[in-house]
């Protein structure tokens, strides 16, 4: 007993660091990529620039991952590891690029944290998993801290507000498609593979759409938004991305999610020290509503 009590607080501590550095990763993103577009980058050069630098890691963890595997993968369980890749990571991000061309990375960060309650309404409209009154209350305090937000962000633009709005939220639902069709074929061929696999098929599909849109050459891209692209590819990409999953193995999904909360707080902070966003007491109020929701169902019994 007494050994073992200071593992498991060990492993609950390293659990905890886990996921806390892979949330600041995570929104940190946001930022890097306003930062990248200061240099006049179009969105889809960016996300390509960002996972040509990724994708060494993603293959490396495949073939590593696969070497370790016992079973096979199936040709059904192939189609649908790429139907999830191109949609959890593929479509989920060039949404996201596409839309923090008109938002700020504060609201980008917030409707992005409202994919758990999209997964609450999937799985209702799918495997007609009817929500409770916990989940009903989630997505009304949810959405009414989006309402906040959107509204906190002023008068002006207000069609390219809408459009960025609308981009980053469908980058929100692709993500959460992903992760209801996930779960059962995560359980057959294990985390780190079916992560590694999926990111290595969205890395192809962005190539395939960066060689059909015609932009300019990755090596014309000026030298400070290479740095940005590569902080983007380790630090808010490939470290958080295993990083996640090693902290969910240790403390599970539920204290995971609480500690993730931190997520838009973090995002908030960095849009006000990095890029000069203000943010208002509405949005405040906004966001406080937005985390509250999402923790009503991330942590539902």
């Amino acid at each position: 007993m007494s050994s073992s009590a200071p593992a498991s607080r060990a492993n609950a501590w390293a659990g905890t660091v886990c996921v806390v550095i892979a949330a600041t990763g995570f929104s940190a993103k946001a930022i890097l990529i306003k930062l990248a577009y200061r240099w006049q980058v179009d969105a889809v050069t960016l996300l390509a620039l960002r996972m040509a630098l990724a994708l060494p890691f993603f293959v490396v963890a495949a073939w590593w991952s696969t070497r370790r595997a016992s079973g096979r993968i199936g040709a059904r369980e192939w189609a649908a590891l790429v139907t999830l890749g191109l949609s959890g990571y593929y479509l989920a991000s060039l949404f996201d690029f596409m839309g923090l061309e008109y938002i700020s990375a504060s609201l980008e960060r917030l409707i992005l944290f409202l994919y758990p309650t999209l997964v609450v309404l999937l799985n209702w409209a799918w495997y007609r998993r009817a929500p409770g009154r916990r989940e009903w209350a989630a997505l009304t305090l949810s959405y009414l801290g989006i309402a906040l937000v959107v509204a906190g962000e002023g008068v002006g633009g207000q069609r390219e507000l809408a459009w960025g709005v609308a981009l980053v939220f469908a980058s929100s639902l692709t993500y959460a498609v992903y992760l209801v069709g996930s779960a059962a074929l995560i359980a057959r061929v294990g985390s780190v593979r079916f992560t590694a696999l999926a990111m290595t098929v969205s890395c192809l599909a962005v190539f395939v759409h960066y060689a059909l849109a015609a932009t300019p050459p990755l090596t014309a891209l000026p030298l400070p938004v290479w740095w940005l692209g590569l902080a983007m590819a380790l630090l808010s990409t490939v470290l958080p991305t295993f990083l996640v999953s090693e902290g969910i193995r240790r403390i599970g999904a539920n204290r995971a999610s609480l500690i993730s909360s931190i997520g838009p707080v973090l995002t908030i902070t960095f849009g006000v020290i990095f890029l000069g966003e203000v943010v208002r007491p509405l949005q405040w109020c906004g966001a406080a509503l937005v985390i509250g929701g999402v923790l009503l169902v991330g942590l539902r019994k």
